[in-house]
């Protein structure tokens, strides 16, 4: 009787494309190795199975990106010089006009509409290749850290669906770190990216005010509003950093060109820097400002990785200005003051917006320029005071993610002011809006999972410009 011959091990399944980094999926599709159409089928399918449960899209614009799909690959059999995100999926919060695709604003008290032309960040991302798979779930206006409207199902965090992923780009942040989608611009007035990003375990960058004409942070009142990637490493977000800031500056002013894209400077992971720890926040001046023991053990972990990276990491001695709670508030509502809304759109609003609309409206235009005027001193009092430093480490986020529902709750009936969400929100992350404030730089990922299985990170805001240092630490972190 022969013997048996001997047993072959079955070869290792090859990864499921939306386990591969964004930066393997750009390559892969540039090489040939894969198909812009085989792409968005797998991360359309992803999504169908997936955002049931989760809440991330609002809208899901297959047919569209299948289309897409076909020109790109048609553009790619044509020997077409091939653009930075060929064939690469993304999506847009629905506070973003995308030609073609109805936009909400998650809200219920005006009618949806639908553009005839992409804004400007769709449209750039759209000349870089990439293709849009449809629009994810936002707040109302994007006012708020969670991502809960009246239109849609919550945006629920993949690391625990009774839990929120943040917001206002919390749909957005969903849908990357559950693998519907390699990674995603949103937008970030009060740490918008920063918040969804550090709770569900993502790289969320806020680039300096100017960096990306088309989300400059130069649009809006306070000069607040800037765009940013969501994406799973400090690569990922520089490569699509690379391609939102590709496009025509028409602003007056803008953020220091750089010298090589951000990719490189994310790749390279250079430098050693002095990083000043703070865990005061502006708010303490109103609010009591506590720290959950997980971001306690979460801002120790960075500090850890941080000097064992070779970084100076030293406490500070900084101090706000009392007035920023106030003054924050005014500024960062003051539109909503302009609002008009058809007949019974104010009983539609949710009770955040309509409580701080009213506030809005109460105010004088004597108010608003004093607000105005605290917070461009609290600027140049901050940004001189970061200067001692390289960099400026703070938690994150003040608590764990907060349950879906958390802040509604927290508006009772006969609750006269409305205001306790909007305190709630402070509270859960009340080291992030300052940065807005001063048009500076900052990124947060990761350095813990708790015994629960959330993740919880760090903050480091950088120098006027500095995006690409605080790319490379965190990729110097294996982030």
């Amino acid at each position: 009787m022969s013997a048996h011959p001997p047993s072959v091990p079955a070869p290792a399944p090859s990864p499921a494309l939306h386990e591969a980094t964004a930066l393997q999926l750009r390559n892969l599709l540039a090489a040939g190795e894969l198909s812009a159409r085989e792409v968005t089928a797998h991360f359309l399918a992803r999504i169908e199975e997936l955002n049931p449960a989760l809440g991330a899209f609002l809208l899901v614009t297959s047919e569209t990106a299948l289309a897409e799909a076909a020109a790109a690959d048609q553009r790619f059999t044509r020997g077409e010089p091939l653009e930075l995100l060929h064939g690469m999926p993304l999506a847009h919060k629905d506070l973003t006009d995308v030609a073609g695709v109805p936009t909400t604003l998650g809200t219920a008290a005006l009618p949806p509409y639908t553009p005839a032309t992409d804004s400007p960040l769709p449209a750039v991302l759209r000349r870089a290749g990439a293709i849009s798979l449809g629009k994810t779930q936002v707040p109302e206006f994007g006012l708020s850290s969670y991502s809960e409207n009246l239109i849609g199902p919550p945006a629920r965090n993949p690391l625990d669906t009774s839990l929120s992923p943040g917001g206002s780009s919390g749909g957005s942040a969903a849908a990357v770190a559950a693998g519907m989608l390699p990674f995603a611009p949103g937008t970030d007035g009060g740490g918008s990216v920063r918040i969804p990003a550090a709770a569900t375990g993502l790289v969320g960058l806020k680039p300096n005010r100017g960096r990306i004409p088309s989300g400059s942070g130069q649009t809006d009142l306070g000069q607040f509003v800037v765009a940013g990637p969501l994406a799973r490493t400090a690569a990922d977000a520089a490569l699509l950093l690379d391609a939102m800031v590709a496009e025509p500056n028409y602003h007056a002013t803008s953020a220091a060109p750089v010298r090589e894209s951000f990719l490189a400077a994310a790749q390279r992971a250079e430098g050693r820097f002095r990083i000043g720890v703070s865990t005061l926040s502006p708010f303490s001046s109103r609010l009591e400002i506590t720290l959950d023991r997980e971001a306690v053990d979460a801002l120790d972990a960075g500090i850890h990785a941080l000097t064992s990276a070779g970084h100076d990491v030293v406490d500070t001695q900084l101090s706000y200005d009392e007035r920023y709670p106030e003054a924050f508030q005014t500024v960062w509502t003051a539109g909503l003051s302009t609002l008009e809304l058809p007949p019974g759109g104010e009983e539609r609003l949710v009770p955040i917006t309509a409580a701080v609309r009213r506030g809005a409206r109460r105010r004088s235009a004597a108010e608003l320029v004093s607000a105005m005027d605290i917070l461009r001193r609290f600027e140049e009092d901050t940004i001189r005071a970061y200067g001692a430093y390289d960099m400026i480490l703070t938690p994150v986020l003040g608590m764990t993610p907060r349950p879906v529902g958390w802040y509604w709750d927290s508006n009772p009936e006969g609750d006269a002011s409305g205001l306790e969400d909007y305190d709630r929100q402070c509270r859960y992350s009340p080291f992030t809006s300052m940065v807005n404030v001063c048009g500076l730089p900052a990124i947060t990922f990761p350095t813990l999972m708790t015994e629960a299985g959330l993740a919880m990170g760090i903050q480091l805001i950088g120098r006027p410009g500095a995006e690409a240092q605080l790319l490379a630490v965190a990729a110097q972190l294996g982030k």
